[in-house]
């Protein structure tokens, strides 16, 4: 019994977690919807929008590109 309910609150506490990340859309100029897992972050000095794709790779895209940022 012990050790059901601790994997029961591994679970629960996993569950919980993967809850804290969000998910963020972004509207290109030219019309496209891109995914992302994770707020994407502004670099100033370059001008560049980093973010993490569905797969998990790192992108940049130029943020004269980019016409909108939402939360999913």
């Amino acid at each position: 019994m012990r050790g059901l309910a601790g994997a029961a609150l591994i679970v629960l506490a996993a569950a919980c977690l993967s809850g804290c990340s969000s998910d963020y859309v972004m509207a290109t100029k030219d019309g496209r919807m891109i995914m992302t897992e994770g707020k994407p972050s502004i670099d100033k000095e370059t001008g560049l929008v980093e973010y993490t794709d569905q797969t998990g790779h790192a992108v940049q895209i130029n943020s004269d590109e980019v016409s909108t940022i939402i939360e999913r």
